[in-house]
């Protein structure tokens, strides 16, 4: 049957399982970036964070096991092929975490809430995929290749366990399975979190489904007969992606993010409906909905700057350790405190 099947429908169906996993964990275990930077600035609760860390940590591990054992081939991942530039990339996640503050939402946690009846989310869906696609193939696609251009810092490092390597001669898998662990232990230093089987079954998940997307995507590139990018989720220019597909599947086909957007519409959907908190909801103050625009743009545009979101770079860059990984995860962070304290 899987001989039958092109190249595309199977990243497709990869970005899918996964995307499913994504969907649910957000609306069972609660798995938001925003609403974990909101816990631990007014909650004083690092549970959603520290979730967070696990997520990193079971991907990390999951990752550098797969490119110990041959079925990942690090340098071929999208964060390996991309120039390093991590002016821009700080710039973008600041703009994006300012932007998720005034959305209240991610381009992630958009399509969960969309997947309950959110109709809120669907605008900044529509907004933020549209913004995405100006800067990366639009009317900014040539200014954004100029910056990128010439704030390029020459190195042939792309992520930390090569620059260890470089100073210790230890592999970068061992070195990658050690930091990653590192992280899953630092999550988990905390009883009271360690007591909550729900936030811990959520990471995992989560952490698995980013591995399964690097896993899913490499078998592809390595099987197929089409060039494949090797990537896992994301979702920014995915968002653009789908509404290409929807539009014009001639235009733009399937790809694994159009695969990844619908199953996690497909896995909030039956997460809302486990819960019983599937419901219809839109907009009734204008100037609510002005925030949620001016934040999906500021999205769109900080996250191509960045490449990628605060599950791009959150967690699937993250997972192999890439250089702007942590600056991204930090300027999201920043943006999102500096947003909420306006808000707030």
């Amino acid at each position: 049957m899987i001989d039958n099947m092109s190249d595309s429908m199977l990243l497709a169906l990869v970005g899918a399982f996964g995307g499913v996993i994504l969907g649910l964990a957000a609306r069972l275990g609660r798995f938001c970036t925003l609403g974990a930077i909101e816990d631990a600035l007014y909650q004083n609760s690092s549970d959603r964070l520290r979730m967070w860390g696990l997520a990193i940590g079971v991907a990390g591990i999951g990752s550098f096991a797969l490119a110990g054992s041959g079925y990942l081939n690090l340098p071929e991942t999208i964060y390996h092929q991309e120039a390093w530039s991590p002016l821009p990339a700080v710039l973008g996640a600041l703009a994006f975490g300012y932007g998720m503050a005034l959305a209240g939402n991610c381009g992630f946690g958009a399509l969960a809430r969309f997947g309950g009846g959110d109709l809120r989310s669907f605008v900044i869906i529509l907004v933020m995929g549209i913004s995405a696609y100006f800067v990366l193939s639009g009317p900014l696609a040539n200014l954004r290749l100029f910056i990128l251009s010439a704030t390029e810092i020459e190195t042939s490092f792309r992520s930390y366990p090569e620059v260890l390597n470089a100073l210790t001669g230890a592999s970068v898998t061992t070195l990658g399975l050690v930091i990653s662990a590192g992280i899953a232990l630092l999550a988990l230093s905390s009883g009271a979190f360690v007591k909550k089987r729900k936030h811990l079954i959520t990471g995992v998940a989560v952490g698995f489904a980013i591995v399964s997307g690097w896993a899913g995507a490499q078998w592809v590139a390595t099987n197929g007969f089409s060039v494949v990018e090797v990537h896992s989720h994301t979702f920014t220019s995915p968002l653009g992606e789908t509404l290409l597909f929807l539009m014009t599947s001639s235009g733009g086909g399937l790809t694994f993010g159009v695969g990844s957007v619908f199953g996690v519409l497909a896995g909030a959907f039956a997460g809302s409906l486990i819960k019983g908190h599937f419901r219809w909801e839109a907009c009734e103050d204008p100037r609510e909905l002005k925030r949620q625009v001016v934040g999906a743009v500021l999205m769109g545009f900080g996250a191509i700057m960045a490449m990628g979101c605060t599950i791009g770079q959150g967690i699937s860059a993250f997972s192999i350790l890439a250089l702007n990984a942590p600056l991204v995860f930090a300027g999201i962070f920043a943006g999102a405190a500096l947003g909420l304290r306006q808000l707030i």
